[in-house]
C-alpha cells in the first residue's frame, strides 16, 4: 500500500478512485503519564509520555486507513491528512483520512 500526502505520484496513473477512506481512534492520558507531565511541565521539557501516546494513536489509524482502502480495492491511498481534537477531558481522537485509489 502506497501512503502520501501528494494528490498523484509521478509516473502512475489513477486506474480506479474508490474515494474516501478514514480511520481514527481515540486515546486517553494515562495516570502515570499525567504525573511525569505535570512534573515536566513545571521544569520544562519534552513530554515522552504523550508523545509515544500519540505515535501510537497515529499508526493505529492509519493501520485502520490502510484495511479500508484494501477492502476497497486499492493499491494507495494519496493526499492523506490528519487531524486530532478532544472529544472528553482527558481523551484525544486521532483521524486520518485520504482518497482510496488504484495506481498503475
Amino acid at each position: 500500500m502506497i501512503l502520501t500526502t501528494l494528490e498523484y505520484i509521478p509516473n502512475q496513473n489513477i486506474i480506479e478512485h474508490f474515494g474516501l477512506v478514514t480511520g481514527s481512534t481515540v486515546r486517553s492520558k494515562h495516570i502515570g503519564r499525567d504525573i511525569v507531565a505535570s512534573i515536566k511541565n513545571t521544569f520544562g521539557g519534552e513530554l515522552k509520555g504523550y508523545t509515544q501516546l500519540l505515535e501510537e494513536a497515529r499508526v493505529e489509524a492509519t493501520q485502520r486507513l490502510i484495511i479500508q482502502a484494501q477492502k476497497a480495492g486499492a493499491n494507495a491511498v494519496l493526499g492523506i491528512r490528519y487531524s486530532t481534537s478532544s472529544v472528553a477531558s482527558g481523551a484525544a481522537e486521532i483521524y486520518v483520512y485520504g482518497s482510496a485509489v488504484r495506481i498503475g
